[in-house]
């Protein structure tokens, strides 16, 4: 199976003062199934994993519902509040849904960029693992150092860095990132999504994303990196087809059943369509 292990729907009128707003008109409106099933099906593509664009339950339950009624959804990764007093209770009602894979807190929009290194998680963090559950990192290079002391603490739960950490490309610094993203590569509960690099690429050519790409592939290697399009967002730097085409130009070919497919249907323990 190939599989995009990051996409989006939203209804627009659900996101009423908040992003994106009118200035991004590209993906300033509606995006469901139904607008992203002819560009699955150009590319080959067999099933998505669906993933949250909103801190609220009712964006979590608005995807599982899409999953129910569009079986090329194979999996939704969706939000709660980890740190609520009730977490354990809230984690075990969305895991009941076969669908529901994980969960991602939006942490690169948090003003603490150490709210992830914190013991208050450890109720909810338990409650993932004993659900089988994972956890995707959306972060900036700021929050790479309290991720790992995370990653360190929870060595049980499986977690995904969301965008190779949205690395400065735009500005052509590199360093920095590397270094964090290296120690995080050392971990084995440590995984990388290869997605939203063109995004970040901003002015610069489609080809600028190749070094950080082919940095993911070297320190995570052929069976930790994961495929996805990030699309609608992928629409503000380019079009679907053509980023996996420059994906799959960058993967060694003998490694394209794994990054295309077999880790997204292993880390999400994603079913057969």
């Amino acid at each position: 199976m190939r599989i995009d292990a990051h996409q989006h729907f939203w209804r627009i009128a659900d996101r009423t003062g908040q992003w994106p707003g009118p200035e991004f008109a590209a993906i300033h409106r509606d995006f469901l199934p139904d607008d992203l099933t002819p560009l699955l099906e150009e590319a080959g593509v067999d099933g998505t994993v669906l993933v949250q664009t909103m801190e609220t339950q009712a964006d979590t339950k608005f995807m599982l519902d899409l999953a129910d009624n569009h079986p090329f959804i194979l999996g939704v990764v969706g939000w709660t509040d980890l740190k609520a007093s009730d977490v354990q209770e809230n984690i075990g009602q969305l895991a009941s849904h076969s669908k529901l894979k994980g969960f991602r807190p939006m942490l690169q929009d948090l003003a603490d960029d150490r709210w992830i290194d914190d013991p208050m998680l450890d109720a909810g963090i338990g409650t993932m693992i004993e659900h089988d559950l994972v956890f995707d990192a959306l972060v900036l290079p700021r929050h790479l150092a309290p991720l790992c002391n995370f990653a360190r603490r929870h060595q049980k739960l499986q977690i995904v860095i969301d965008h190779g950490a949205k690395p400065p490309i735009a500005e052509g610094r590199f360093i920095d990132w590397y270094a964090r993203m290296k120690a995080l590569a050392a971990l084995p509960n440590v995984h990388c999504k290869l997605s939203g690099l063109l995004t970040e690429a901003g002015d610069q050519k489609p080809q600028s994303v190749r070094p950080y790409a082919e940095t993911i592939f070297d320190l995570f290697g052929a069976d930790r990196v994961i495929w996805g399009s990030d699309w609608p967002v992928l629409r503000l730097a380019g079009e679907y087809g053509a980023w996996l085409r420059q994906c799959l130009d960058i993967v060694p070919a003998e490694h394209h059943s794994s990054v295309f497919g077999g880790n997204a249907k292993r880390f999400y323990r994603l079913k057969e369509i």
